[in-house]
């Protein structure tokens, strides 16, 4: 059985690949293109468009805030995830009022 693929992610090349997942311990993989280090997304990302620059912030703020695209037990995708700036925006205006961590208001569907 092959091993489990998972979406690693460039944010300078604005670059994604599908490869096998991290073993505990190993050392991030290197992207080919500027040999800095990539972050895993998970299983479940569907990336940007490449002349997407808003939907690659929006992303790299995901991404540092420890967010990640992995599927739940049934499949059925990662939870909800914002698309915009906007919507980042709005969430972490939420997160500094209330005090909630910015990686929980993030994925957060709704505001109250």
């Amino acid at each position: 059985m092959p091993p489990a693929k998972t979406s690693h992610v460039c944010l300078p090349c604005r670059s994604s690949f599908k490869l096998a997942r991290l073993g505990p311990g190993e050392p991030a993989r290197r992207c080919p293109g500027c040999a800095e280090p990539m972050t895993e997304a998970g299983a479940a990302f569907q990336p940007p468009r490449r002349r997407d620059a808003a939907g690659w912030r929006t992303l790299s703020v995901l991404l540092n805030a420890g967010i990640r695209f992995h599927t739940d037990c049934c499949d059925e995708g990662p939870g909800y995830r914002p698309r915009t700036l906007f919507e980042v925006r709005e969430r972490m205006t939420y997160a500094r009022r209330t005090g909630e961590p910015f990686a929980r208001a993030l994925v957060r569907r709704e505001l109250p």
